[in-house]
C-alpha cells in the first residue's frame, strides 16, 4: 500500500517511546509476558486444546507477515510487553519455524504471496500437530470476519489496529486459549490512521503513567511530611510547622519566580529543611537560653548534614537541595555554613529564610516566647539587607495579606 512504509517507521519511533511507560500498562500483567483481563476474548468451544505457556517464560508469537515494515512494528509493539517474537516472511518459512518450535500464537496477514493468509490457516487447523495454535489474521482489505472464522482463526483484526488490544488479544489466547473475533464491521482507513491509534494508544499509556506519578509523589511527600513531623517534635517545633514554612515560602515563590514552582524537588526541600538536625543532639535542639559557642558552631553543622543525608535522593536535587544547604545564609555574606552574600545565596534559600524567619517569630521555641504577626514583619523588614534580599522583603510587604491568611488559617487548625 503507498505511503505505509514511511507511516510504519514514524509509528515504530512512537511506539518505541511508550517503552518507558509499558510496564504501567501492564499493571495486568500476572507473570512475564502475561496479561490477564484481555479484552475481545470469550470461550468459542470446548474443543481440546494445548497446554497454555509456562507462566514464567514469555509468550512466543509467531508473526507471518511479507511486509519487512509491518513486522518490524508487531515486533517493537509485542517486545516492550515481553513478548518473545519469531518472524516469518511466508508461509514456507512459517513452516519452518513450526516445524523447529511450536508457538503460543501466530499472528498471520491474510494478503501474502504464495499461500495467502486464509488457505494457511485452514491448512493449519487441519493438521492435528498446529491445531490448537491460536491464530490471529491480520487484513488490510475488505475480507469478512465470517471468511476469518471459517478458516478456524480464533481472532480476526483490522488493519489499522490499536497495538494495546491486539496484544490484549494474543495474550488472553496465549493463556486461555479461546476467543471470538474481533470485529472487521469498519470502514477501511489509510495509513496514517494506523499512525493516530498508535497516538491514542500513547496518550492513553501517558495518562495511566501520570497517575502513577502522581500517587507514587503523594507516597513521598506523606514519608517527607511524616519524617518532618519527626524532627519538629525533635526540635520543639509546633505540629503545624513544615505545613506553615512550605505554605509561606509556596506563596512567596509563586510572586518571585513562578518557574521555580516547577521544580518537583522544591516542596521537598520547604518540608525538610532541617532534616541535617537528625544528626544533632537533643540537649542542643532543646536547651532554654543560648547555646555556647561550640554548642552553637555544632548546630550549624546541620545544612550540611542535612544536604549529605539527601544527597542520593535525586527528587531533592537542585532547587530542593539548595534550600537544605542555604536557607541559614544572609545577604550580608555572615550565614552558615559557606558565608555566601547576596545573589550568590539560591533564589530558593533566600524565599525561604523568610518564611522560616516568619515561622519562628510567630510560634514559641524553647527559648522565645511566640510574637505577633506584626512584629515578625517588622523585624524583618528591619534587617533586609542585612540578613534578608532586601528586594524579596518588599515582596513580602506587597503580598502580606495571603501570607497573613495562611497564618491565621494554620493556628486555627
Amino acid at each position: 500500500m503507498p505511503g505505509w512504509a514511511v507511516w510504519i517507521a514514524v509509528a515504530i519511533v512512537l511506539w518505541a517511546l511508550l517503552a518507558a511507560f509499558v510496564t504501567i500498562a501492564i499493571g495486568r500483567v500476572s507473570g512475564p509476558g502475561t496479561l490477564t483481563g484481555a479484552r475481545d476474548v470469550v470461550p468459542r468451544g470446548t474443543e481440546a486444546v494445548a497446554p497454555q505457556p509456562a507462566s514464567l517464560r514469555p509468550t512466543h508469537v509467531l508473526v507471518v507477515d511479507d511486509d519487512p515494515g509491518l513486522r518490524a512494528l508487531l515486533r517493537a509493539s509485542f517486545e516492550v510487553a515481553h513478548i518473545d517474537v519469531e518472524e516469518a516472511d511466508g508461509a514456507a518459512a512459517a513452516d519452518e519455524a513450526i516445524a523447529a518450535r511450536l508457538p503460543d500464537v501466530i499472528v498471520l496477514d491474510v494478503a501474502m504471496p504464495g499461500l495467502d493468509g486464509i488457505s494457511f490457516c485452514r491448512k493449519l487447523k487441519a493438521d492435528a500437530h498446529t491445531r490448537a495454535i491460536p491464530v490471529v489474521l491480520l487484513t488490510g482489505d475488505s475480507v469478512s470476519a465470517a471468511a476469518g472464522e471459517e478458516a478456524g482463526a480464533e481472532g480476526f483484526v483490522r488493519k489499522p489496529f490499536s497495538p494495546l488490544a491486539l496484544l490484549d488479544t494474543i495474550e488472553g489466547l496465549a493463556v486461555r486459549r479461546y476467543a471470538r473475533p474481533v470485529s472487521a464491521a469498519q470502514p477501511d482507513r489509510t495509513a496514517p490512521e494506523q499512525l493516530f491509534l498508535y497516538a491514542e494508544d500513547f496518550r492513553r499509556l501517558l495518562e495511566l503513567e501520570r497517575g502513577q506519578r502522581q500517587l507514587l509523589q503523594q507516597t513521598y511527600r506523606e514519608t517527607a511530611v511524616a519524617l518532618a513531623r519527626a524532627l519538629e517534635a525533635k526540635d520543639g517545633h509546633t505540629a503545624a510547622h513544615c505545613e506553615r514554612v512550605r505554605r509561606y515560602a509556596t506563596e512567596l515563590t509563586s510572586v518571585a519566580d513562578p518557574e521555580l514552582l516547577k521544580e518537583t524537588g522544591l516542596e521537598y526541600g520547604f518540608i525538610l529543611h532541617d532534616v541535617g538536625k537528625i544528626g544533632i543532639p537533643d540537649t542542643i535542639l532543646t536547651k532554654p537560653g543560648g547555646l555556647t559557642a561550640p554548642e552553637r558552631r555544632l548546630l550549624e553543622t546541620h545544612p550540611v548534614l542535612g544536604e549529605q543525608m539527601i544527597e542520593d535522593a535525586a527528587l531533592l536535587h537542585g532547587p530542593g537541595a539548595q534550600v537544605v544547604r542555604s536557607h541559614h545564609e544572609r545577604w550580608d555574606g555572615t550565614g552558615y555554613p559557606d558565608r555566601l552574600a547576596g545573589d550568590s545565596i539560591p533564589l530558593s534559600a533566600r524565599i525561604f529564610s523568610l518564611a522560616d524567619t516568619l515561622d519562628a517569630i510567630t510560634t514559641a521555641r524553647p527559648h522565645s516566647p511566640a510574637r505577633s504577626w506584626d512584629d515578625a514583619v517588622g523585624e524583618i523588614a528591619a534587617n533586609a539587607g542585612t540578613q534578608f534580599d532586601p528586594d524579596l522583603v518588599e515582596l513580602l510587604r506587597e503580598h502580606e495579606e495571603p501570607l497573613r491568611r495562611i497564618y491565621y488559617e494554620l493556628s486555627a487548625a
